[in-house]
């Protein structure tokens, strides 16, 4: 049977390891409006979703829901680092950085070593560059310190040797290179997997509702009436505490709390492109700008990520949109340090564009902190926002802490403090990818058809040991085996795994964030049909 009659015809999932199916969004409609909940979250990005796992693994009821997709905004539009912030240095921020990298190798390394792989950064000096050879040798080298030299030394390398691992490197004027490791990830199917883990857990989450309103009892925010995007169906949810983590969106939800609240943020916009690769690169770029800024050339996902820019943006945070300029800028900038022919506009597949959420105030947005804020309103909802993708855990950590601390807390007297999580909690699927990669080739049981090795590595780097589950739905069903697009790893047994246990409800949540389809330009109107007839199938 052909692929495009079998997608007409698949049913949903049935049994599934982890416990079946998730619930319809019937079904999770009337779980959310039934029960009072300890906390409801607001906002879907990962600082939601954080806050959310943290919560259910201290035994809080907790509900979570978003007005679009998971990691739908932001959160999804980062540069896909997890990193300790080389910049920070030049501040003096010893201490920050150091905390960041034991997140980045906590992360990396044991909560999802599945979904995030170490990186070498190149970091060229050019004559008459904002920094000199030897204070960015110095700089790697105390960088790579402070992660307990985890990742290798920081150390200079010449020009010739940076070359052979980056083939598009501009030489011209090449002085020396300097060297250090990071980590990077794809960071919407980090996100999906901390859903997954808040659910394991015990939360309650519902993407595409939107808060049309907030719930008071004598004065106290004590829930929010929502509307199913989806269906249209109008619910509400109680809660005894409620948390605003809307990022772009967090003084939206202010005033709904309080018509006076005066704003509390500031929002800058970063741009990324995403380019067909010209070569194989075996690290990354990070060239400086100026005195403050880097732009990075990444490989990422086989192609080539650049970015970003940073400029204050104002407006409907729903309107962020890459321009021309942003185009232009990033493109010009990447050109410091990477050959034209890696730059051609007709090497463009994809672009995006985020909105940092920065503590209200003046001044360049480059030069702000990227700190987390948590404030109480008027009628007690705590709004959460900032932060930095890389401290995803420690900023949920901070927020339930926030809870306890807060005099008189809603949660009730018989509220326990929070358990410490242990440092290692792992992520749904953990495993090393390699070995999964290797099992789904060898493990093949007849008839179904041999899996090719590039979507054995694709399946691995983004589900970990739960590859295998989807690899069962292509055996079961060859034609879920098939490719969804032949220039990308990516199988229809994919779309379907994400409808039925990824909360996947539209074609853009399985394109741009549970597969890389869009981010390749291969997201054409008959493959965006066809998934979204799959969807539909439930």
């Amino acid at each position: 049977m052909s692929i495009q009659s079998t997608l007409q015809t698949v049913p949903a999932l049935g049994t599934h390891p982890a416990g079946g199916s998730n619930p319809s969004r019937a079904e999770t409609r009337e779980q959310l409006s039934k029960a009072t909940y300890d906390l409801l979250v607001i906002g879907g990005g990962i600082l939601g979703i954080s806050t959310a796992w943290h919560a259910a693994q201290s035994g809080l009821r907790v509900a979570l829901v978003d007005a679009g997709d998971f990691a739908g905004a932001t959160s999804s539009a980062s540069s896909k680092l997890l990193h300790g912030g080389l910049r920070y240095l030049q501040t003096g921020a010893v201490k920050l950085v150091a905390e960041n990298h034991f997140e980045r190798r906590a992360v990396s390394r044991n909560v999802a070593p599945h979904l995030a792989n170490p990186l070498t950064f190149y970091l060229p000096v050019y004559k008459g560059g904002p920094h000199g050879a030897a204070k960015l040798g110095a700089g790697v080298f105390a960088y790579s310190a402070l992660s307990a030299f985890g990742d290798g030394i920081g150390h200079l390398l010449s020009p010739g040797k940076a070359q052979q691992d980056v083939p598009e490197l501009r030489t011209e004027g090449l002085k020396a290179v300097a060297v250090y490791g990071d980590d990077q990830m794809n960071d919407a199917r980090m996100a999906l997997m901390t859903v997954r883990a808040a659910v394991d857990a015990g939360a309650v989450v519902l993407n595409h509702a939107e808060v049309t309103g907030l719930r008071f009892t004598k004065g106290r925010v004590t829930g929010a009436e929502l509307k199913d995007r989806t269906s249209g169906d109008e619910f509400g949810v109680s809660a005894r505490l409620v948390l605003n983590a809307t990022g772009p969106w967090v003084d939206h939800l202010r005033k709904m709390e309080d018509a006076q609240a005066a704003p509390s943020i500031r929002l800058s916009k970063g741009a990324h492109l995403v380019l067909k690769r010209t070569s194989q690169w075996k690290a990354a770029l990070a060239t400086p700008i100026d005195k403050y800024r880097i732009t990075f050339a990444l490989p990422w996902e086989d192609m080539l990520l650049l970015g970003t820019t940073d400029e204050e943006f104002e407006g409907d945070p729903a309107d962020v949109s890459v321009t021309e300029k942003d185009i232009d800028q990033i493109l010009d900038e990447a050109a410091f340090s990477v050959r034209d022919q890696q730059l051609k506009r007709d090497l463009i597949t994809y672009s995006f564009a985020g909105l940092r959420v920065l503590p209200g105030g003046p001044g360049d947005t480059s030069k702000a902190k990227r700190e987390t804020v948590v404030t109480e309103g008027k009628g007690g909802m705590l709004s959460v926002a900032g932060g930095k993708w890389t401290t995803f855990r420690h900023i949920g950590r901070t927020v339930m802490k926030k809870l306890e601390s807060l005099p008189g807390h809603p949660l009730g007297d018989d509220f326990e403090p929070i358990n410490e999580l242990p440092k290692r909690m792992p992520l749904p699927g953990v495993a090393n990818p390699r070995a999964v990669a290797h099992r789904l080739l060898v493990d093949n049981p007849a008839p179904g058809p041999r899996m090719s090795a590039d979507t054995a590595k694709h399946l691995a780097t983004h589900y970990g040991s739960l590859a295998f589950d989807i690899a069962r739905l292509a055996n079961d069903n060859p034609a879920l085996g098939e490719r969804v697009h032949p220039d990308a790893p990516e199988i229809w047994a994919q779309v379907a795994y994400a409808r039925d246990h990824e909360w996947a409800e539209t074609a853009d949540d399985v394109l741009r964030r549970r597969t890389t389809l869009t981010i390749r330009g291969l997201a054409t109107d008959e493959v965006r049909g066809k998934v979204q007839a799959l969807l539909d199938e439930k």
